[in-house]
C-alpha cells in the first residue's frame, strides 16, 4: 500500500521534472547568440535571478531523489511473512522438522484413521 503510493508520487515527480525542464528556456536561446550579436554575452555570463520553473525543478528533483531512496530501501527490505504458496509450504515443512520430539513414555499424536472409500456396486 505504502510502496504503491510512493511509486505513484515518484512517477508524477518524474513527469513534472520532464515537463518543467522542457518548458524552461536555455541560456543560448536568444536569436542573436548564433550570429555573434551583443546578446551572446549572456550565454557565458552570470545568470540572473532564478525563475519559478528552475526553483520548482530543484524542489521536484530533491523529492525525486528522496522517493528513489525510499523505494530502494523498501525494495531491499525482506519481510518475515512468506509471500508465495511455495514459501509458505517450505516454511511449514521446516517448522514441522524442527518440532521437538515427544517426551519418553508418550507417543506422538497419530493422524485419525480414515474410513475405507465406499464400494460402488
Amino acid at each position: 500500500m505504502l510502496r504503491g503510493f510512493i511509486l505513484t508520487v515518484h512517477i508524477l515527480l518524474a513527469l513534472m521534472i520532464v515537463f518543467l525542464v522542457l518548458m524552461q528556456r536555455g541560456k543560448g536561446a536568444e536569436a542573436g547568440a548564433g550570429f555573434g550579436a551583443g546578446a551572446s554575452g549572456t550565454v557565458f555570463g552570470a545568470r540572473g535571478t532564478a525563475t519559478l520553473f528552475s526553483k520548482l525543478t530543484a524542489v521536484f528533483a530533491a523529492l525525486f531523489f528522496t522517493t528513489s531512496l525510499l523505494l530502494a530501501y523498501m525494495g531491499t527490505r525482506t519481510t518475515a511473512e512468506p509471500t508465495s504458496v511455495i514459501e509458505r509450504a517450505a516454511q511449514a515443512a521446516a517448522h514441522a522438522r524442527s518440532a521437538p520430539p515427544p517426551p519418553p513414555g508418550q507417543t506422538a499424536p497419530q493422524a485419525p484413521a480414515q474410513a475405507p472409500p465406499p464400494v460402488n456396486k
